[in-house]
Order: C-alpha cells, then sequence, then structure tokens
C-alpha cells in the first residue's frame, strides 16, 4: 500500500486559467471489469472551490468511478476533464492535482518530517511551516507507527497538500477513526476548502458527507442516483421529524391543531409529536403559549442517512 501524490510542485491557478468555473466535468462515464459493470453512464460536475461528497455503500461504484476521474483507472467510456484536461494526461495535471486514496500508507518508522521532505519538491514549500498549519509541527520527529489514527490523517492531508495542489480527492479519509479523531479531521478538511482548494472527498459516512460537503452526488449500483446539497437531498424525500417531550396527555388536543402533525403517542406522561418537518415550529410555539416549556424537549429532525436509505429502498 503506497500514499499517492500526485501534486509535484505549487500551484494554485488551473491549467486552463482562473476564469474555468467547473475543476472537474464528467459525462457519461463506464467502467466495466468483465462482465461487472462499476460504473454505468455517470455524469456530475465539480464547481472550483467548493467540497464535493460522493457517497454510496460498498461497492456501488464510487471510488471506481473517481479513480477514472484521477486517471488511475482507465475508463471504457465518456468524457473526463480536470481543470479542463484529460486525466490522463498527468504530466501537466501533476502539478496540480493532490489525492489521498483509501489504500494510503507509510512506513512505520518514517519520521512525519521524513515523509514531507520526501514528496515535497525542493524549495517549493517551508515543511515547517506546513507541519505547523496542520499541527503536526510538534510532531515532526515522532515516527509515522507511533501518532494516533487522528494525527496519521492529518499527515496524510498534509502530503496531499504538500505542493499546493488546486484540486485533492480525499477517499475514506475518516475510516476506522474514534469520534474525537474524526471531527479533528473534519475541521482539517474544512480548513482546506477556505483556503480555496477544490475538494473531492469520497465517504460513507452520512453525517461527515452533511457537516462538510457543499454538494453531494449518491451513488447505487454503478449509478448516481441523487445529486444536491444536503439539504436538498434531505428535503426531497418524505421523512418525518419528530418533538418528544413531557406532556400531561389530557393536553394534547391543541397540539393536533398544529399544522404538519401526522400523529401524537403519549404513555406515561411522555409525548411524541410525528409529522413534517415544518410542524416543529408550531409544536413549540403551542408549547410556550400553554405555559413553561417542557425541561425535557428534544427534536429529532431528518438527516442525510435517512434520505440515503429512503432513496436506495425505493431503488431495491
Amino acid at each position: 500500500m503506497t500514499l499517492i501524490n500526485t501534486s509535484v510542485k505549487a500551484g494554485t491557478g488551473s491549467c486552463e486559467g482562473d476564469s474555468l468555473q467547473a475543476a472537474i466535468e464528467v459525462r457519461g462515464l463506464r467502467k466495466t471489469y468483465g462482465p461487472v459493470v462499476a460504473v454505468d453512464d455517470v455524469s456530475f460536475d465539480v464547481t472550483a472551490g467548493e467540497i464535493f461528497g460522493v457517497l454510496g455503500a460498498n461497492g456501488a461504484g464510487k471510488t471506481t468511478a473517481v479513480e477514472c476521474v484521477q486517471g488511475l483507472r482507465r475508463a471504457d467510456r465518456g468524457h473526463i476533464r480536470v481543470l479542463g484536461r484529460d486525466p490522463s494526461d498527468r504530466r501537466r495535471l501533476a502539478s496540480h492535482v493532490g489525492s489521498q486514496l483509501q489504500s494510503s500508507a507509510l512506513p512505520d518508522r518514517i519520521r512525519v518530517q521524513e515523509a514531507v521532505d520526501l514528496f515535497a519538491i525542493p524549495g517549493a514549500v517551508d515543511s515547517f511551516e506546513l507541519l505547523e498549519a496542520w499541527g503536526l509541527a510538534e510532531h515532526r520527529k515522532a515516527a509515522f507507527g507511533d501518532l494516533s489514527g487522528g494525527l496519521r490523517q492529518r499527515v496524510f492531508i498534509a502530503l496531499a497538500l504538500v505542493n499546493r495542489p488546486t484540486v485533492v480527492f480525499f477517499d475514506e479519509l475518516t475510516q476506522g477513526l474514534d469520534p474525537l479523531a474524526r471531527h479533528d479531521v473534519w475541521e482539517a478538511i474544512d480548513t482546506v476548502r477556505q483556503r480555496g482548494t477544490t475538494v473531492v472527498m469520497v465517504t460513507h459516512f452520512m453525517d461527515e458527507a452533511e457537516a462538510l460537503c457543499d454538494r453531494l452526488a449518491i451513488f447505487d449500483q454503478g449509478r448516481i442516483v441523487a445529486t444536491g446539497t444536503p439539504d436538498e437531498i434531505i428535503a426531497s424525500e418524505p421523512t418525518t421529524a419528530t418533538v418528544s417531550f413531557s406532556w400531561p396527555e389530557t393536553q394534547t388536543g391543541r397540539l393536533e391543531r398544529c399544522p404538519g402533525v401526522e400523529s401524537i403517542h403519549s404513555h406515561g406522561g411522555h409525548t411524541s409529536v410525528i409529522g413534517q418537518p415544518s410542524m416543529v415550529g408550531y409544536v413549540c410555539a403551542a408549547l410556550i403559549e400553554a405555559g413553561p416549556p417542557p425541561p425535557d424537549l428534544r427534536i429529532t429532525l431528518p438527516t442525510l442517512e435517512d434520505a440515503v436509505v429512503a432513496i436506495e429502498g425505493a431503488r431495491r
């Protein structure tokens, strides 16, 4: 297993000029392995400067599609442009594209500083400044194998960005990390976007995609089945919200009149109101009007995971 880093010299402009709006264009992408169709007629765009999430279950085709976009696999059919160029033109794209693959790895005994020096063009980047920017300066002499999972992923982020690429690809960057380490990496990815780098992020973690991504493409059985912002995808499916609280069963009548309420369940002094997400405000207003709001009020809104489960379930 090796780390692939294709950004080999400093550079922040696109290959065809700064006016290019679509950093990545994909039309009619198809990839097969014998009789198995891994990617089937996939099309999408990635806008310059955004975090674009590629989601789907294992085997959905997302990694194969992104590897074709990176030029790591040759598509059977389709039109692909990265910064205006065919991804097979790796010599010209190399100075603008960075990658961290799902199989990224480094020797356990290599030191953090040594890894940065290995991938950086001499004189193209201040390695200490890079390590400091990613919270790694105090670990620069540490062996890679001695780092925590979160710090290891920060090393991979730093290496993918070592020569300031215009576009960077991350594949399952937080897989296997504990919740604290995952959020640590999320902050790092958000910093990448703030610096103007276009990010393509492959993940099957819905909370990660909802927290970080500007737009999403959801893969299922080799095809894209939904695209849009996380909010747009959530709103596209008929999912419900729930408001739960302690409330006398005798007073639930006023809640039944709230717009968007579909059902009310009361048991043992605890009430759950279920309905359209728009009903949450009406229910909370009714509770306040009736007296002090319940101290145990809990609101559960539809999530991206709910929407994706509904989308994929409809295709089964």
